[in-house]
């Protein structure tokens, strides 16, 4: 009988750990309570995360995203009394082989806007539980110093409600230069993830793009909570995605972008509008309204993760985060 030495586990023990770190961190960012949460909070978070693991962060404040031109992020926020936060990540390893861009949707607190939710708000602070992936999987990447170029952009804002909100029937403008028209100031997570997406594609052009959202109820009522809804129209995106998920126990399943969904966008008075008004097809009706933003990218991948990002078991008295994502996408660059 052979015997393998303790030092053999070593390594298997020390990536778990990190793994592990990773997630409890993004457990505690989705977990706590939104007047601790705030854009602000996530801003600093990351920030003083790069300064420990070695990725550079930039973050625009209101100002600067307005002189950047970020409109759409900026509608979303105006109500809130917490100040916007655009928060860009760069971790660029000497030894990089591929690019891959990350997007996280931020929205620290979501009470719908004008168009105030009617049910359901006590759990929106998980409203950021997409941006809080991206900022756990920022940690893990450059924590396992993975030799990947990896550039990630967390818009962060509230949605709230005051004098100053955006309306329903406003006509707002965007980084990418389209108009949108406002039908439903609670359809907002796609409307700073266009910002984000757009800015992301233009500025640092990675080869491979994907968001993290939770978007839609709509996906909720597809897939219940077993599986995140995945729209791309590249396959080889989507198996490698799906293996990776698949593997860890962070199953995503794919739903369709056709072109016939595009008529639930169109809108008589602006480029795009951010709502069908239908109640069917939600999930895919806002994937092709982000698809419409990644101006054309050929490796573009939205994930839907409303109805896995927060769950119910026998370790915790109430709903809490699971994390997911950060395995997943860490998993997914690993196997590049």
């Amino acid at each position: 009988m052979s015997y393998i030495a303790k030092n053999d586990y070593q390594e298997t023990i020390d990536k778990a750990i990190k793994i592990a770190n990773a997630q409890l961190q993004t457990f505690a960012l989705v977990d706590l309570p939104p007047n601790k949460i705030t854009p602000k909070y996530l801003a600093d978070w990351a920030t003083e995360t790069g300064e420990r693991h070695g990725f550079e962060v930039t973050v625009f404040g209101k100002d600067k995203s307005t002189e950047v031109g970020l409109h759409s992020f900026l509608a979303v926020g105006k109500g809130s009394a917490q100040e916007p936060q655009f928060i860009i990540m760069e971790y660029k390893p000497d030894n990089a082989k591929k690019h891959i861009g990350l997007v996280g949707k931020g929205i620290t607190f979501d009470t719908g806007g004008l168009n105030i939710k009617v049910a359901g708000m006590v759990q929106m602070k998980c409203d950021m539980a997409g941006g809080a992936a991206v900022l756990g999987a920022m940690k893990l990447i450059s924590d396992l110093k993975l030799p990947v170029r990896v550039t990630a952009i967390v818009p962060a804002c509230e949605n709230s409600v005051d004098a100053q909100s955006f309306l329903p029937s406003d006509v707002i403008q965007s980084y990418a230069g389209h108009s949108i028209e406002i039908i439903d100031t609670d359809a907002e997570g796609r409307l700073i993830l266009a910002d984000g997406l757009s800015y992301l594609i233009k500025n640092y052009k990675p080869e491979t793009v994907i968001d993290l959202a939770t978007l839609t109820g709509s996906v909720v009522g597809t897939l219940g909570y077993e599986a995140a809804g995945l729209f791309t129209n590249n396959e080889d995106l989507s198996k490698r995605l799906r293996e990776a998920g698949d593997s860890i126990g962070e199953r995503l399943w794919q739903l369709p972008l056709w072109d016939a969904y595009t008529p639930d966008i169109e809108s008589e008075i602006a480029d795009i509008k951010n709502y069908s008004g239908k109640p069917v097809a939600g999930a895919i009706s806002a994937a092709k309204f982000l698809e419409f933003f990644t101006d054309k990218h050929t490796s573009w991948a939205h994930l839907d993760i409303a109805g896995v990002a927060f769950g119910d078991d026998e370790f915790a008295k109430t709903k809490h985060a699971t994390a997911y994502g950060v395995h997943l996408i860490t998993n997914f660059i690993e196997n590049l």
